[in-house]
This record gives C-alpha cells, sequence and structure tokens, in this order.
C-alpha cells in the first residue's frame, strides 16, 4: 500500500504545478488594459490552432472502428453525458445558497465535459485492460463532447452562469470548425502530426496555460478572491472527491451488470470516470464571460489532478492483480473477444 502511495505521489503533475503558479500569478499580478486584449487574442489562437491539431491527429477508423462494441461504449457516454450532469445538477439544487455561485457553475460544467483521451488510455494499459477500446471510447467520448457539451451547458447553464447563445455559436467557429478542418486535412498532414507528437502536447498544454493565465486575471480584478475563500477551495475539493468516489464505484458495478468481460470492465471504469482538462479549459474560455470563468475552472483543474493520483493508485492495483492471476506473467495475452472489441 505504502510502495502504491508513492507511485501515485509520482503521479503529480508538475503541469498543474505550473498552472496553480499561474493562478497565484494572476492573483498579484493581472494582466490589465490592452495586454489583456493581446493575451486574450493570442490564448485564443492557441485554441484554435490545438483543436486543428487534434482533428488531424483523430484516425477516421478509429472512428468508425468505435461502433462496434457498442454496449461499452454506449455505457460510457451513457456515464459521461447522462450521469455525470445528473450529479452536477443534484448538488447544483442541493448546495444553492451554501456554496459561491461561481465554484457551483464550476462542478456543474466540469460534469457536463468529455472523458480524458491520453490518461484514460494509460490507466486502462497498466490496468491490464482492452487497450483498443479504451482508444476507442475516449476518442469518441471527446469528439461527442465537442457537440454535447457546449450544447448541454447552453441547455442546462444559461441562467445560472451567464452563457449566452452566442457563446455557443462562437465555440463552433473556436473549436468545431478548426476540428473538422484539421481532420480533413488529416491525409495531407497526418503523417506529419504523426512524426511531431511532442508539438501537439506542447501546443495543448501551452493552450490551456495561457487560458489560465488570463481567465484568471480578469476573473481576480473582478473580485475572484472577495467571492472565493478557502472554506469554498476544501469544500470543492471534497466535493471533487466524493464526486470521483461515485463514479469509480457504479461504473464498476454497472460493468459488472452488463455481463462486461474484465478487461472491457476497465475501460469503463477508467474512460467513464474522468474529465478532460485539455477539452474544459478551452471550452470554458469560449463559453463563460471573464467575470465566473475563474471560479468556473477551478472545480476542474482540482478534479483533475485528484484524478490522476486516484486513478494511478488503482491501476497499479489492478495490475497487480491481474499479473497474480496470471501466475506473474506480466504480459498475458488479452483474450480474443477484448481484442475485437473496438
Amino acid at each position: 500500500m505504502i510502495r502504491r502511495f508513492r507511485a501515485a505521489l509520482a503521479a503529480l503533475d508538475p503541469f498543474i504545478l505550473l498552472m496553480l503558479g499561474l493562478v497565484a500569478l494572476a492573483s498579484v499580478l493581472p494582466v490589465r488594459g490592452q495586454g489583456a486584449v493581446i493575451a486574450g487574442y493570442g490564448a485564443n489562437g492557441l485554441i484554435v490552432l490545438l483543436f486543428f491539431l487534434h482533428g488531424a491527429k483523430l484516425s477516421r477508423a478509429a472512428i468508425v472502428a468505435g461502433f462496434g462494441n457498442f454496449r461499452l461504449h454506449a455505457a460510457v457516454l451513457a456515464t459521461t453525458f447522462v450521469v455525470f450532469p445528473l450529479i452536477g445538477l443534484s448538488l447544483q439544487a442541493l448546495l444553492t445558497g451554501a456554496v459561491a455561485p461561481g465554484i457551483l457553475s464550476g462542478i456543474l460544467f466540469l460534469c457536463l465535459l468529455p472523458s480524458t483521451v491520453q490518461s484514460s488510455i494509460a490507466f486502462t494499459a497498466i490496468a491490464r485492460g482492452n487497450v483498443a477500446a479504451a482508444v476507442c471510447s475516449a476518442s469518441l467520448s471527446n469528439l461527442a463532447g465537442i457537440v454535447l457539451t457546449p450544447l448541454l451547458v447552453a441547455l442546462l447553464m444559461q441562467q445560472s452562469a451567464g452563457v449566452s447563445t452566442s457563446s455557443v455559436v462562437r465555440i463552433v467557429g473556436q473549436l468545431l470548425l478548426p476540428f473538422v478542418a484539421g481532420h480533413l486535412a488529416r491525409p495531407l498532414i497526418g503523417g506529419a502530426i504523426a512524426r511531431h507528437k511532442l508539438l501537439v502536447g506542447r501546443v495543448d498544454r501551452l493552450s490551456i496555460l495561457a487560458v489560465v493565465y488570463t481567465a484568471f486575471s480578469a476573473s481576480v480584478i473582478e473580485g475572484l478572491w472577495t467571492k472565493v475563500d478557502l472554506a469554498d477551495l476544501a469544500l470543492v475539493m471534497v466535493l471533487c472527491a466524493a464526486i470521483l468516489a461515485f463514479v469509480l464505484w457504479l461504473t464498476w458495478w454497472v460493468s459488472g451488470k452488463l455481463g462486461l468481460a474484465r478487461e472491457d470492465r476497465v475501460v469503463m471504469l477508467f474512460c467513464g470516470s474522468k474529465k478532460s482538462l485539455a477539452s474544459g479549459v478551452p471550452m470554458a474560455s469560449a463559453l463563460f464571460p471573464p467575470a465566473v470563468l475563474g471560479p468556473v475552472m477551478l472545480p476542474l483543474m482540482l478534479f483533475h489532478q485528484l484524478q490522476l493520483i486516484t486513478c494511478a493508485t488503482i491501476a497499479g492495483a489492478m495490475k497487480e492483480e491481474a499479473e497474480t492471476a496470471d501466475g506473474g506473467n506480466p504480459t498475458a495475452v488479452v483474450s480474443p473477444k477484448a481484442r475485437n472489441s473496438c
């Protein structure tokens, strides 16, 4: 247990620490005036480039193949876009008046986001799950999220968080159109993207950092830290932990009731319980006004780090369990059924 806990601590992402550092910097040195305008244009440009590259990276074959295991992928999508939103709405109804409105909006927004891609696949591989199916489920979730998340935000958050119809339209131009353009350009640039994966990763992180700094600068100028205190932050951490624990339990229980193979249950556990920081930050910047953007992003930033630590611990434990069951063979072959379930 101690060894697994140390491994989980090692999963602390330096990128998250850098983001928190930028939050602190924005709190004492927010960008203002013309500098804020220029920084905003720069952040928006990086976001457009990011989604163009993501579109070029996504294989059309993976999208088509993703419909092969309908039960698994439908269960993951239902958890991501039905169960999570119901949790967010329930918490909003229970905690209205007891928690800062911006924080509650952030919790609900977190629950409307798609799943992660890279970490979901990585944890599935560590836990000896069906990696091919994880690639399909995570990719389908992100693809669906570009359309479903803005629609759910418009439907559920228009009154509570100041989301306007124009902001939903803006996300089409800033995120969806570049994504489609990148995917259509894949035959021309897909090979170059595959050879320069590091470039996509750097654009990914740079765009998030730019949005975090500009968003929190605007929120600080609007009085963020007079509306959100340490007690609110502690409550957010507790709520994020409770949401994650419940969904982890639910996905494992439901996958068992569906009669899925162990390899596919692992996919549902990791793909169905996680939320994407890489998609969430750009979407938040396009959907929400600057005055509420900072507190809206706080739950997502905390949940992201919490899910990495928790899932790293679970994946390590499942790997040990699987290797013990296979007689200590770390390269045991996945069943044909699991191999073909993408």
